[in-house]
């Protein structure tokens, strides 16, 4: 059976912790910052991890499982 490829799109904005956690950017940045309060903006630099219930999808998305 041949290797599975990586998903490009997920390659390009996901990537794995030390403990291979899957982690991701915070949406809602790129526009329309002007009407989003200072608080929130702050809150969205991050990183977050992605979701329990997600991750495992994720994951092979990435080719990792």
């Amino acid at each position: 059976m041949p290797k599975m490829k990586t998903h490009s799109g997920a390659k390009k904005r996901m990537r794995l912790t030390a403990r291979k956690k899957v982690k991701r950017k915070q949406a809602n940045t790129s526009h329309l910052m002007r009407n989003k309060s200072k608080k929130s903006k702050r809150k969205h630099v991050s990183s977050a991890l992605v979701h329990t219930s997600e991750e495992k999808r994720m994951r092979a998305l990435l080719g990792v499982n």
